[in-house]
């Protein structure tokens, strides 16, 4: 595996990712009953911004400080909280020099009774999630391929939680084998809440992404995706989210056009924003 994260964390797709996978967890956290995430492709938690990889690239300035540069109104700004003061927590001089990784965002919202599996196969990776999870009996580092990860960890005891899946995308035909994943994981654990994480780089590869989705006729699959204007290879990134909380449609639908104007800089009619149920509400 060639793919290291540190290069993009922080950028655009990151910050729609995990902007959203928060206001999951919130909902989550609404009822009393435990719940567990699994993160399958976990990768290393924390990442240096001033670090080399980070700093070649420069991606977080056009996501992370954009969102934290912006102008946002006092509901906008509600929403985003559970992800922005995660980020600030990593940052207490006030600055941007650490973004947390999934599961450490995934951390800071756990309560006493959630747990957290973090599977992550790549030994430098792994080792480095184990000492940032390490001491915290509500998390634990697996060191396994994420897609045998999928199914072996579901149902989870707590019958309520998140499964991300949040492949590297760096192997041909990962799109069928997501979709595979989840049908497989869905047969074993159907009442499962799934987020599953796709980059937008050809619209043709994305819009087949979506049809196969479809086909397998699960009973509520929504779908939030985000493109910004006059970008080359990664122009996008998206979301699936398979038994949703019942208002995380409404919040989508006011937090992308959000998120669009904060890291596109540029009017809706350059990229594209959609939230739209694959399956079931309407």
């Amino acid at each position: 595996m060639n793919y290291r994260h540190a290069y993009h964390a922080g950028n655009f797709a990151d910050v729609v990712k995990h902007a959203l996978l928060c206001r999951v967890l919130v909902h989550l956290r609404e009822k009393p009953a435990a719940f567990r995430i699994i993160d399958t492709h976990a990768g290393a938690g924390r990442y240096d911004l001033a670090g080399l990889e980070a700093g070649k690239t420069q991606e977080w300035r056009d996501g992370i400080d954009r969102l934290r540069r912006a102008e946002l109104a006092a509901p906008i700004r509600a929403l985003l909280a559970p992800y922005l003061d995660a980020v600030a927590a990593f940052n207490p001089s006030g600055g941007l020099k650490t973004y947390p990784g999934s599961p450490l965002l995934g951390k800071a919202l756990l309560r006493r009774q959630d747990r957290l599996i973090a599977c992550e196969l790549e030994p430098q990776a792994a080792a480095a999630l184990q000492n940032e999870l390490a001491g915290d009996a509500r998390a634990k580092v697996i060191a396994i391929d994420g897609w045998t990860a999928l199914t072996a960890y579901v149902p989870p005891v707590e019958r309520r939680g998140v499964v991300l899946i949040d492949p590297p995308f760096e192997q041909p035909g990962e799109f069928p084998r997501l979709v595979r994943g989840l049908a497989a994981a869905h047969r074993k654990w159907p009442t499962g809440l799934y987020a599953l994480w796709y980059p937008v780089k050809d619209d043709r590869e994305a819009q087949g992404f979506a049809r196969r989705l479809t086909r397998l006729s699960l009973p509520r699959t929504l779908q939030a995706e985000l493109t910004l204007p006059a970008r080359e290879g990664l122009r996008g990134s998206g979301l699936v989210l398979v038994n949703p909380p019942w208002r995380l449609e409404s919040e989508l639908a006011v937090l992308l056009p959000t998120l669009h104007r904060a890291l596109a800089g540029a009017p809706m009619g350059k990229g594209h924003m959609l939230v739209r149920w694959l399956t079931g509400e309407r």
